[in-house]
């Protein structure tokens, strides 16, 4: 029975090894700091404590937990070429990854709500969208994150695993580990893909009928002037969106085979590592609000 698994991660770098470690250590360290600074400033900042800057203060939690979570495993498998993983902390690492994953989905959607009520229910946005009631949708975020894959994780480690042990990526992703199973693994994979559709799927075309909406709102707008800033408004959460599920359906749209592998991973780190680092820059950081209150904290 395996009891650890090898991760081939990025092979035959050659002299480009070091140069690639230090731009991902790079990234990464610049990562942790900008989320970190986004989680601090809206805790601290007494006039960030409306629902959108609270929405992204969880949004720059899930991307800081993700960075932590998967790029020492990168780093590893860069210097070694190939990292070794025990069964059991791959599973962990693949829970992590998949909670973040989830939150972000489920976050985005209810930001998508936001800025549909600011924009197009404007006179009623204070009730509707209070700080009590986004509490309410960001711990609901968090127990579906948390619960969904937990029975996604539960079910593939009931799976036994023999012989192979080599995936060719560069961290624990649930297919490509199923794909090591000595078992049948049809139901888990058909558990693990009707779980996905409420907190993927589901987020997904509640945030394009959000926009379909908002669009339709913001044409009815007479001015050009009104209309850019109607825009303006939701432009950055367009951007991150556009981003996240773009990376996201492109890479498990993109088949498993060998020739694709390469391409896969390549795609796998622009939502691991590229994402969580310009996050910050598009929808915090570029802020007014969060750039008075870092002065502020400065002075």
């Amino acid at each position: 029975m395996v009891s650890e698994i090898f991760l081939l991660g990025f092979q035959h770098l050659n002299n480009f090894k070091i140069l690639i470690f230090l731009l991902i250590l790079l990234i990464h360290i610049l990562t942790v700091y900008e989320n970190a600074l986004v989680i601090a400033l809206v805790t601290v900042s007494q006039h960030l404590h409306s629902p959108m800057f609270l929405l992204l203060r969880q949004l720059s939690f899930s991307d800081l937990l993700q960075s932590v979570v998967i790029v020492p495993t990168l780093l590893r498998t860069v210097m070694d070429e190939g990292a070794k993983i025990p069964l059991t902390g791959c599973f962990e690492q693949f829970y992590f990854f998949g909670v973040t994953e989830s939150l972000q989905c489920l976050l985005l959607s209810v930001m998508s709500y936001d800025r549909y009520l600011a924009i197009c229910n404007p006179l009623r946005y204070s009730s509707l969208m209070n700080h009590r009631v986004c509490v309410k949708l960001i711990v609901m975020s968090w127990l579906l994150a948390l619960s969904f894959t937990l029975v996604t994780v539960m079910a593939a480690a009931t799976q036994e695993f023999c012989n192979q042990n080599s995936i060719n990526h560069f961290f624990c992703d649930y297919f490509p580990l199923l794909e090591l199973s000595c078992s049948d693994t049809f139901l888990v994979r058909i558990l693990a893909i009707a779980l996905s559709v409420p907190v993927i799927l589901f987020p997904f075309l509640f945030i394009i009928g959000s926009y379909i909406c908002i669009a339709h709102e913001i044409l009815k707008i007479v001015s050009n002037t009104g209309r850019q800033k109607a825009f303006s408004t939701c432009s950055s959460h367009l951007a991150v969106v556009s981003i996240f599920y773009g990376t996201l359906i492109v890479t498990y749209v993109v088949p498993t085979r060998n020739q694709s592998q390469t391409i896969s991973k390549l795609l796998s780190l622009l939502y691991t590592v590229v994402t969580p680092f310009i996050n910050p820059m598009i929808y915090s950081l570029k802020s007014a609000d969060m750039k008075n209150a870092l002065k502020n904290i400065i002075k």
